[in-house]
């Protein structure tokens, strides 16, 4: 599975109409769509499709046709997306009209084209379940560990200081195992909840 990290743009064009497509993470869904409402006053249509993963890990996945036939616009666009193994991830199509009708398999062929235009020139990453585990050191071990930390792509989301210092770590599964074998007798990982 894929995903993007930042925004992506393009424009595609078919029969005088223009299809710009934008692809973003999906939590931005919102906040992207109010924008382009606001940046795109005229446009004709405002189609998206997004698919994401919830806590169980189960793929959700919507779309719309925002007033272009039933079945022409948001569900190829969607099809893209899931064709191209992508999650956690939408685009929007915003269409200005051009005068000449397209029919629905012109539709359909043009909001493929746009989605794919912009998938084309986007940067995806291979999406890899994280997990988030809690370790506790003395003072005086810390500056190794983050250096160990830093060198098994670990991310540290947190540090408190208390008797001893706590750090919430982000990484995957395997990182995590590597990591485990390279600490220090005495130091363990919990599971954090």
């Amino acid at each position: 599975m894929k995903y993007v990290q930042k925004e992506f743009s393009s424009t595609f064009e078919e029969k005088k109409s223009k299809f710009h497509a934008f692809l973003a993470p999906y939590t931005k869904f919102n906040e992207v769509m109010e924008r382009l409402k606001n940046e795109h006053p005229k446009a004709r249509h405002f189609v998206y499709a997004y698919r994401y993963l919830n806590e169980f890990d189960q793929i959700i996945e919507n779309s719309s046709d925002d007033g272009e036939p039933k079945g022409t616009s948001g569900k190829p666009c969607l099809n893209v997306l899931a064709g191209n193994d992508l999650i956690n991830t939408f685009v929007i199509v915003v269409r200005y009209f051009g005068g000449v009708k397209l029919g629905t398999g012109g539709l359909v062929r043009a909001y493929s084209d746009a989605v794919n235009s912009v998938i084309n020139i986007a940067q995806l990453e291979t999406y890899q379940k994280l997990e988030i585990k809690k370790l506790q050191c003395e003072y005086n071990e810390l500056s190794k560990l983050e250096y160990l930390i830093k060198n098994s792509n670990i991310d540290i989301l947190g540090k408190e200081f208390n008797l001893k210092v706590e750090l919430l770590l982000q990484s995957t599964k395997e990182n995590f195992e590597q990591f485990e074998k390279e600490l220090p007798l005495g130091i363990k990982l919990e599971i954090k909840i």
